[in-house]
């Protein structure tokens, strides 16, 4: 199928002034240690990606696919009386994912799962569409034969798919979308609210978190989604501006877009490729923990255990990298269970009438080897796997 090319996005807010300001000031925070490729720390770098970290949190600088302002999951609750009134309802609702079996999309429908039972809400149907535009047409058409009052779900293609969700929102599906909407669509018209992390925030994030790594300076190479889909691209915006703007001596020599289904094996591919061509690469950014795990492969088959990988989700093998101080030395971390939740509370009270927001996001989570047992415990709402545990190093 032939990919659109990447669309224009708008304008994302850059820092506020109070985060300029912390990191022109050059304010400083415990350091977990970092150094250039020269080996020598670089203490003003340290600071100044400590200082830029502690400024971001619980900031939101992510916009929505149609440039609204993101709204806080504290605003999306439901009253005692309202939830009464949807259990009352006996309504189902489908879960239409753009592809299944990573912890995120896992840790997404846990939350969907768990907020809908609370409220009475019957999933009839949870799909897997291997990032396959034209499987999730297909899944969206076999669902809406079940008659679900909502529909949950990720756009693969926001053009390939549209004409299928606006089939069913004309059927009377009420539709909740998580970080990418259909071509078109317009909020309070065509669907009820996009849900997300805050992506650009995410890549902002992960830049600091190499930038601290690397003492503020090196080669870096860059591996992308190469595809129409909001919320990987503003990460990528995120993470490029900040090194651009913030970090100049950091370079971007590599730059790669990859498409999938088979993310990781074409990110091996990228970063092998990355490798050969500049053997003096310090670090790699890698879009999402599956490309991630990719890049990992090609570093461990090339012998660098060197290098220094940062990327965003904490998937499980990454954080095992991250607990065991190998390679990845840090990543945004979103919060896909809570957006689960916030999701099913949209679509309840879109059953009820009552007016939503349009765009809801939550805040980037900065892991690295100290927090990230901590981090998993936020992002998952369970204790960290053995695997992950007693991967932990000192």
């Amino acid at each position: 199928m032939k990919r659109r090319p990447l669309r224009r996005l708008g304008a994302v807010p850059l820092l506020t002034a109070t985060v300029v300001a912390l990191v022109l000031s050059g304010c400083s925070s415990a350091s977990s240690g970092s150094s250039n490729g020269g080996g020598d720390v670089n203490q003003a770098a340290v600071d100044k990606a400590d200082a830029a970290l502690k400024a971001l949190e619980g900031q939101v600088l992510s916009t929505g696919p149609n440039g609204e302002a993101a709204s806080s999951v504290d605003e999306v609750k439901l009253s005692d009386a309202q939830l009464a009134q949807v259990q009352a309802m006996g309504a189902k609702a489908a879960i239409v994912m753009h592809y299944g079996g990573n912890d995120w999309s896992t840790a997404q429908v846990d939350g969907l799962q768990s907020e809908f039972k609370r409220l009475g809400i019957q999933v009839v149907a949870t799909t897997d569409a291997d990032f396959k535009p034209e499987k999730q047409v297909s899944d969206i058409e076999t669902v809406m034969t079940q008659n679900p009052n909502v529909i949950v779900s990720i756009p693969t293609d926001p053009v390939a798919t549209a004409s299928a969700y606006r089939a069913a929102a004309q059927a009377g599906a009420k539709l909740v979308f998580m970080d990418n909407v259909p071509d078109g669509f317009k909020a309070g018209q065509d669907y009820v609210s996009m849900v997300s992390a805050d992506n650009y925030g995410n890549g902002v994030v992960s830049a600091h978190l190499l930038a601290r790594s690397l003492g503020g300076s090196g080669k870096v190479g860059v591996i992308y989604h190469n595809a129409d889909f909001f919320v990987t691209k503003q990460r990528y915006d995120g993470f490029k501006k900040t090194v651009e703007d913030q970090y100049p001596d950091m370079q971007i020599v590599a730059d790669q877009g990859i498409a999938g289904p088979d993310f990781a094996g074409d990110a091996q591919a990228a970063a092998n490729a990355m490798l050969s061509q500049h053997p003096d690469l310090d670090a790699i950014w890698a879009v999402w923990d599956v490309p991630a795990e990719g890049v990992l492969a090609a570093a461990r088959a090339a012998g660098r255990t060197d290098l220094k990988v940062a990327t965003q989700d904490l998937g499980l093998n990454v954080a095992i990298a991250l607990a065991k101080n190998e390679l990845v030395v840090g990543l945004g971390a979103q919060r896909p269970f809570d957006q689960g939740v916030t999701e099913a509370r949209l679509a309840a009270l879109s059953l009820l009438g009552q007016p939503t927001p349009a765009y809801v996001a939550l805040p980037a989570l900065p892991v690295d080897h100290k927090n990230v047992l901590d981090a998993w415990k936020q992002v998952y709402h369970s204790d960290p796997p053995s695997t992950l545990a007693d991967s932990y190093k000192d």
